[in-house]
C-alpha cells in the first residue's frame, strides 16, 4: 500500500469514526436516540446552561452535529460539515470549561477533542475515499475551509458571547441595587 492510499484510509476512518460519533451525538438531541432527551429535553438543559430560547439551541446543535457528522462521514461538503460539527463541539465545550479539562471531571476534553477533529477533517480534506472526490469537488473547494470556519467561528463567538453575557448578568444585577445598568467609576 502506498502512502498515498495509506492517507486515503486514513482520512475515511477518521471520518467515519467522529462523523458517525458526531451523528449519534446529534440524533440523541434531535430525536431522543441512543439515550437522548430528545428536543424537549435538551432545550430545558440547553435554557438551564443559558442558551436561550432551549429549543432552538438543542435544534441548532443538533443538526450540526447530526448533519456535521453525516457529511463527515460521507466525505460531502467537508469544508462545511467540519466547521458545522466544530462550532456545535466550542458551544458544548463553554458548558464543560468550568469543570477542568478532563471528561470524568465533567470538563471539555470530549468536546474539544471532537471539535479538533472536524476542523481537522474541514483542512485536510475528505481524500479519494469520499462522496466530494467522487462529485469532482464541487462542495470541497479551498476558498470553502477558510470560509466555512471563519463564518462558524463568527457565530459561535456571538452565540457563546450571548449565553457568557446572560449568565454574568445576574452576578452584577445582584450586587448594583439601584443602579441596573451602569457600572461603577471603579469598572465594578
Amino acid at each position: 500500500m502506498s502512502a498515498y492510499d495509506r492517507r486515503d484510509l486514513g482520512l475515511l476512518l477518521l471520518r467515519l469514526g467522529a462523523g458517525g460519533v458526531l451523528a449519534a451525538h446529534g440524533t440523541q438531541k434531535l430525536f431522543g436516540w441512543f439515550g437522548g432527551h430528545g428536543i424537549e429535553g435538551t432545550g430545558q438543559f440547553m435554557e438551564s446552561v443559558g442558551y436561550k430560547p432551549g429549543k432552538a439551541s438543542a435544534t441548532a446543535a443538533g443538526l450540526a452535529e447530526a448533519g456535521g457528522g453525516t457529511l463527515l462521514a460521507l466525505g460531502l461538503a467537508t469544508p462545511a460539515a467540519g466547521a458545522a460539527a466544530a462550532g456545535g463541539m466550542a458551544g458544548a465545550a463553554t458548558v464543560h470549561a468550568p469543570n477542568g479539562f478532563f471528561n470524568q471531571e465533567g470538563g471539555y476534553e470530549y468536546a474539544a477533542t471532537l471539535a479538533l477533529a472536524a476542523t481537522g477533517l474541514a483542512i485536510a480534506g475528505p481524500g479519494h475515499l469520499s462522496l466530494d472526490h467522487a462529485l469532482g469537488h464541487i462542495f470541497d473547494r479551498g476558498w470553502m475551509v477558510p470560509t466555512a470556519l471563519g463564518a462558524t467561528a463568527a457565530v459561535t463567538a456571538l452565540v457563546v458571547g450571548a449565553r457568557n453575557r446572560r449568565l454574568d448578568k445576574p452576578e452584577k444585577d445582584e450586587g448594583a441595587a439601584g443602579f441596573e445598568g451602569q457600572e461603577s467609576l471603579f469598572g465594578e
